[in-house]
């Protein structure tokens, strides 16, 4: 189970001017403040993912999907609020709490020297795994994902599909019982799209390992088909949450897709006409 708790980050940009000589720096360093604008990426984000389900975190582009997922997989400190899973708190960059978790991030990050057997078991090897576990693991995730074809070819040229099955094994190779992905399905075509979506619900079941699946996105058709549970984040907040059936019923629409208009763009008008909190 993953438990998150109010989560906020900000960052601050800043239009430097280039830097030539030290009469530059100097300018630089006293009109640093006045260039400076800070960003609210993630302003205020709760929610809890169950094992055995997968929850979707669904929003339009710059809502601050990203940014809560990196936060939840502890790779980015958030400035305020905690995530736990687990029962345990997470900390930016402390492996025992990311070792609970299988990520799969939006810069899929193989490794293109190196074979689809190779990138799997490296990861293997990163999380303690003995040689033998690796080399079975690999075996098990390769059937699971009709990848064997693959296993021994650099992925250097691999297709979208092909990166998004290796880099999925790679981030599996540890059995976690947690799993973050970040737009996973983005560039796959229909046949890889449905493969992962049969995927996902296997490991959502059971026999799959009851497994705490949160994945973000922006296609409709992919919330209405996978998800349990539903969190529509806009300006950086969750403005709504539920089944998708819920969320039709909260925004009194009979469509998703209208209902996700209505929930999350009036609800970004509302945002920013009051301003950040």
């Amino acid at each position: 189970m993953i438990i998150v708790n109010d989560l906020h980050k900000k960052f601050v940009r800043h239009d430097n001017p280039s830097i030539k000589n030290l009469r530059d720096l100097t300018r630089l360093i006293g009109l640093q403040k006045k260039t400076e604008q800070v960003v609210y990426a993630v302003n205020g984000v709760n929610f809890t993912a169950n094992d055995g389900a997968i929850t979707g975190l669904l929003g339009a582009n710059g809502a601050g999907k990203t940014t809560t997922l990196r936060m939840v997989a502890a790779l980015l400190q958030p400035d305020m609020g905690d995530v736990m899973v687990d029962g345990v708190q997470v900390r930016a960059g402390v492996s025992s709490t990311q070792s609970q978790m299988g990520v799969l991030s939006d810069a899929r990050g193989l490794y293109p020297r190196l074979t689809a057997r190779e990138n799997i078991h490296y990861y293997g090897i990163l999380h303690g795994m003995t040689q033998e576990m690796t080399i079975h693991r690999t075996e098990q995730l390769a059937e699971w994902l009709d990848m064997r074809q693959l296993l021994d070819r650099r992925t250097d040229g691999f297709s979208q599909g092909e990166r998004m099955k290796t880099a999925l094994a790679r981030a599996l190779v540890h059995d976690p019982k947690n799993i973050i992905l970040d737009e996973p399905t983005n560039g796959l075509d229909v046949v890889a799209t449905r493969a992962l979506r049969e995927f996902l619900r296997w490991l959502r079941s059971p026999e799959g390992g009851a497994k705490c699946i949160i994945f973000s996105t922006h296609i409709m058709q992919e919330v209405e088909r996978l998800c349990d549970d539903v969190v529509i984040v806009a300006q950086g907040r969750n403005v709504a949450r539920g089944s998708v059936e819920e969320l039709m019923q909260q925004a009194d629409e009979s469509n998703f897709e209208d209902a996700f208009v209505r929930l999350a763009f009036l609800e970004k008008q509302n945002l920013t006409q009051g301003g950040h909190q």
